[in-house]
């Protein structure tokens, strides 16, 4: 499999190419927030009781996880079906975040207040990402053979 791996075509400039991708995205507001999230998130299912922490705590964490690392996976990249499939993944996730803290509130487990924090960060996170999503461009994808985001 690395037999065919040639490393003379990466130089220095590619090197810093890489350095610069990965600090954008490191930096990116929407990386920070997602960050954000997940440390509310690991708040509030850390202070669920053992039965909650066991139906909600697993799939809150793994939503507010995902909000993060597909961001770094779609971010550094320029095609566009690669940032879409990772985009529809953090939406669906932030919205089963959001309505798993209305959950919570219905069953009386936390203070609204910090299930309001909480909120309130997945809505500045959708701000963020409607913003960022803008930037797509169309004109850069391949076909992945699923048919998905081709016109």
């Amino acid at each position: 499999m690395w037999d065919n791996f040639d490393n003379d075509d990466f130089d220095e400039d590619d090197m810093d190419d890489f350095r610069r991708k990965k600090d954008e995205t490191q930096n990116h507001p929407l990386k920070l927030k997602s960050i954000e999230i997940f440390r509310l998130t690991k708040a509030i299912v850390g202070s669920l009781d053992e039965a909650r922490k066991e139906l909600y705590g697993t799939l809150m964490l793994e939503s507010a996880m995902l909000l993060s690392s597909k961001f770094a996976g779609a971010h550094p990249v320029d095609d566009f079906i690669i940032k879409m499939e990772n985009a529809v993944i953090m939406k669906v996730h932030a919205k089963s975040l959001y309505s798993m803290s209305y959950q919570l509130a219905m069953e009386g487990t936390h203070a609204e207040d910090h299930l309001q924090l909480l909120r309130d960060a997945i809505d500045e996170f959708r701000e963020l990402f409607k913003e960022w999503i803008k930037n797509f461009d169309q004109a850069e994808k391949s076909d992945d053979g699923w048919g998905l985001f081709i016109d």
